[in-house]
């Protein structure tokens, strides 16, 4: 008999459910705790419940109805994205009161940060990779590339680009591993952080 181990198996990945809200929130949540973009446009009173309702509404309001979200490991991993065929500009419109109501005093912040990144959106349809997160204690371990891969695939299967921002030149590294290249660097008004838009093309 072979004494040789069995390989382990990788983060076990498929499309969120609504009972994955909680563990997803709470991993977002944890996720973007430090992040400089968050901490530049939404107060620091309260912050993490700020957060944790932004990462909620984002799930519940734009991804499971409109756009496409996967979880890794139950919920440690989430990537949310819109598609070309999300069709969630009048819900986002209903949202802005209210996000600006959780920005609280990063209103004007929040505000002038949106106004600068959106010149260097795609006007093409694309997959937007609107948020992703791991939580901490899973870092390192694979989650983030696992969780991200099924978006890239389906916007390879429909012959459209991939598209995302970020806020840390340590994730720039690690999409540039997943075939995305950097479009635009943007420095966010106000001692905002310097922010890169990232597309992969199919």
């Amino acid at each position: 008999m072979s004494s040789t181990p069995l390989p382990e198996s990788g983060p076990d990945v498929r499309p969120a459910t609504p009972a994955d809200l909680p563990r997803a929130t709470r991993s977002l949540t944890r996720a973007f705790a430090d992040y400089p973009w968050t901490r530049h446009t939404i107060a620091a009173d309260e912050h993490e419940r700020r957060l944790a309702e932004f990462q909620e509404l984002f799930l519940t309001r734009i991804g499971l109805p409109h756009g496409r979200v996967w979880v890794a490991d139950d919920g440690d991993a989430v990537a949310v994205w819109t598609t070309p065929a999300t069709d969630a500009g009048a819900v986002f419109t209903e949202l802005a009161p209210r996000f600006t109501e959780l920005a609280g005093d990063r209103a004007e912040a929040h505000a002038a940060a949106e106004t600068a990144m959106q010149p260097h959106r795609p006007v093409e349809p694309v997959w937007f990779l609107g948020t992703v997160g791991v939580d901490p204690t899973r870092r390192g371990s694979g989650l983030g590339r696992a969780v991200i891969e099924p978006g890239l695939a389906a916007a390879e299967r429909e012959g459209v680009g991939a598209f995302l921002e970020t806020s840390t030149a340590e994730n720039v590294r690690f999409y540039e591993h997943l075939g995305f290249h950097v479009t635009a660097e943007v420095v966010i008004p106000d001692g905002g952080p310097l922010t890169w838009s990232m597309l992969r093309r199919p």
